[in-house]
């Protein structure tokens, strides 16, 4: 996929989560940025307890979840998450193996 395409899916992902959350009142008044991360830990942490389980569809939801809420957080924030990615990655490539830890 062309880096333009994924740039244009990933925003376009974040508008529309944004847009859906909006339209369901979780913006409107200012959101609490702390309680939406949270609401993302939470996400993952259901997805655990559905992996616990080995309950796969439950896990998939869950995954899918946290994503649109972390969209949604990037569509509200205005955050380019590729373009914030792509720094990270860049980062991540300078690192030592395992960030020189030993484990």
């Amino acid at each position: 996929m062309k880096k333009t395409k994924l740039r244009s899916d990933l925003k376009s992902l974040s508008r529309l989560c944004h847009k859906i959350a909006r339209q369901k009142g979780f913006w409107d008044d200012k959101r609490n940025i702390g309680e939406m991360l949270m609401l993302i830990v939470t996400e993952i942490s259901e997805a655990m307890e559905a992996y616990r389980k080995q309950d796969k569809e439950n896990f998939n939801e869950e995954i899918a979840d946290t994503f649109i809420r972390l969209f949604d957080l990037c569509g509200g924030l205005k955050i380019d998450i590729l373009k914030e990615i792509e720094k990270k990655m860049v980062k991540n490539r300078k690192r030592p193996y395992k960030h020189g830890k030993i484990c």
